[in-house]
């Protein structure tokens, strides 16, 4: 194969690796899952992290006394690891150590941990959820409901939450259709979309509100969710219109879109005399929604 071909290659392996964060007892894990492989990879430095009980440093250092121990014994299995990009505490993407499920399965034997039984039932529970989901991707949506709900937001937020999530597929379909690709082209789409309707790229809304490597859309206000969603789909149905042929020709299309959800925003603001991009992340939101929930029980009392 040619150096062209080669980079290529990998370019479309890449494009098949989708980031997600998986939860174990209430704990963190990177996991990035491979289309084409079919398979999960796992951040070793997180699992170490579940199950020795530590923070992120002890847990680095752990892992590297233990690889380096590893393969003086000559167990390759589990050192000869992965390195893929994931989200890093610092917001950015950086390559980590990874496993897939049978190098974990075998790490685990070489940490003594109380955590060790559950962890392996919860990895193999992982793996099945995904192989179910590719059968039915109803159950996407229903495990999505289910986080969703024990991370304590409300029925109406989760609702617009799952429709913003159907509304960007269809929005980077028609991308993928236009011969985009994933990466810095999407992003830049999204931040001329974003800036065009709030006034602010992704990574400004972001700061305004306080966040680091958290999820923009999971800390938007239903309000702001629903024009970022009438900006998205704006720019969808416009560019099945327009057919924009080259990149330069879907920047003006994202602008378009954006544009849309501007002027909503901008009557309703007028209307309401209320900003409508706002500080407020999943913590305040939640703490709000939890104060009135109490608000409105004591109340309650009060009228029995």
């Amino acid at each position: 194969m040619s150096i062209t071909g080669m980079v290529k290659s990998k370019e479309k392996r890449r494009m098949t690796q989708k980031n997600d964060l998986k939860l174990f007892e209430e704990k963190k894990v990177r996991t990035i899952w491979d289309d084409e492989l079919e398979k999960w990879y796992f951040s070793i430095v997180d699992i170490i992290q579940v199950l020795t009980e530590s923070d992120f440093q002890r847990a680095r250092n752990y892992w590297k006394v233990l690889k380096n121990r590893l393969m003086n014994e000559g167990n390759e299995t589990v050192t000869k690891c992965n390195q893929l990009k994931l989200l890093a505490e610092d917001g950015k993407m950086r390559l980590t150590d990874v496993a897939d499920k049978e190098q974990v399965f075998r790490l685990i034997q070489s940490i003594p941990s109380p955590k060790a039984e559950p962890f392996k039932l919860w990895l193999a529970q992982t793996a099945k959820e995904r192989l179910d989901e590719m059968q039915d991707p109803e159950l996407t949506i229903d495990r999505a409901m289910e986080q969703y709900h024990r991370l304590g937001y409300s029925e109406t937020w989760i609702n617009q939450r799952l429709k913003s999530i159907e509304v960007r597929k269809e929005l980077t379909d028609e991308w993928k259709e236009r011969g985009l690709e994933e990466g810095v082209q999407f992003a830049t789409l999204t931040d001329i979309i974003t800036k065009a309707w709030a006034d602010k790229t992704t990574k400004e809304f972001k700061q305004f509100k306080g966040l680091k490597k958290e999820s923009l859309r999971d800390n938007m206000t239903n309000t702001e969710l629903i024009l970022n969603m009438l900006a998205e789909i704006s720019t969808k149905d416009i560019s099945q219109v327009v057919k924009p042929g080259t990149f330069e020709e879907s920047k003006k299309v994202a602008m378009k879109g954006g544009n849309v959800a501007k002027v909503a925003r901008k009557e309703l603001e007028a209307n309401t005399g209320k900003k409508v991009v706002t500080s407020l992340n999943a913590k305040s939101l939640l703490k709000n929604s939890l104060s009135q929930e109490i608000e409105g029980n004591e109340d309650g009392d009060k009228q029995k």
